[in-house]
């Protein structure tokens, strides 16, 4: 059993999916059995919880076994891990600081259902000088993706501006500037094409919301899978629910790291 404390207003779904990632993989699960209390109570249903409420979870050894996420690296100021699809990456942070302390720190995120490399500090100073590194691109972060279609050239740096819909939780890519855009850069160089598919690398050389989905889906060769951007019909008939999308290499403190997950 797991005992948590809501940290504010949310649904149970919510906060199960960014505080216990083996419990969010068989939620439905769960509750069909009744095998999460709400302040002690069984419930069957997705109740919204207040801030203090707690929330006990009732997992088999199985359920509870189910790798979200496994560790490449650890040092005193440095924690890499790499992360399964489908887990949300607060839900990754918030079973660090559970095996670890306060002491860990979240530094920056990958999409829910993108597989790959993350990497978190360890006490103050190490937080500042990641923060730094992330912020003056001293850390080099390289993905692999699988898109539908093929790119007009082998390799190419683009550029576009990214505007965000926040109220339906997407970004809206413009040739141009346009008020309220930021501008974005995005580096591929093909690797493999079959079958109507096209393996790539990308660079980011800005970071903003779903920055390498939107820009691919742009330019014309979304990535399989991509429920978001991409081509539903491509991703209906290949059977392909999830972005394959992953954060393959992460170079930070002079260290290279590499996922174990191929797209």
């Amino acid at each position: 059993m797991l005992e948590i404390t809501a940290d504010k207003a949310q649904t149970l779904k919510e906060f199960t999916e960014n505080h216990y990632a083996q419990a969010a993989f068989c939620f439905r699960t769960l509750l069909k059995s009744k095998e999460i209390k709400v302040n002690g109570k069984k419930t069957g249903e997705n109740v919204f919880l207040q801030t203090g409420d707690r929330v006990q979870y009732y997992l088999t050894k199985k359920q509870e076994e189910t790798a979200a996420f496994y560790v490449v690296y650890k040092d005193d100021t440095v924690l890499v891990v790499d992360k399964e699809s489908g887990v949300n990456s607060e839900a990754v942070y918030a079973a660090l600081v559970r095996e670890f302390g306060a002491s860990c720190r979240f530094i920056h995120r990958l999409d829910r259902n993108t597989k790959g490399l993350l990497v978190f500090a360890f006490g103050d100073q190490a937080e500042r000088e990641l923060l730094e590194s992330f912020r003056m691109r001293r850390v080099k972060k390289i993905y692999h993706a699988l898109c539908v279609g093929r790119f007009a050239e082998k390799s190419k740096t683009l550029t576009a501006y990214l505007k965000k819909d926040e109220e339906k939780a997407l970004v809206r890519i413009f040739d141009n500037p346009v008020v309220g855009t930021e501008k974005i850069i995005t580096e591929y160089a093909v690797l493999e094409e079959r079958e109507g598919l096209t393996k790539a690398e990308i660079t980011l050389h800005t970071g903003k919301t779903h920055q390498i989905r939107a820009h691919l889906a742009h330019v014309g060769c979304p990535v399989l899978g991509d429920m978001k951007y991409g081509n539903e019909q491509e991703n209906k008939a290949r059977n392909a629910a999830r972005q394959c999308l992953v954060a393959k290499y992460l170079q930070v403190n002079g260290k290279t790291f590499v996922s174990r997950f191929e797209v």
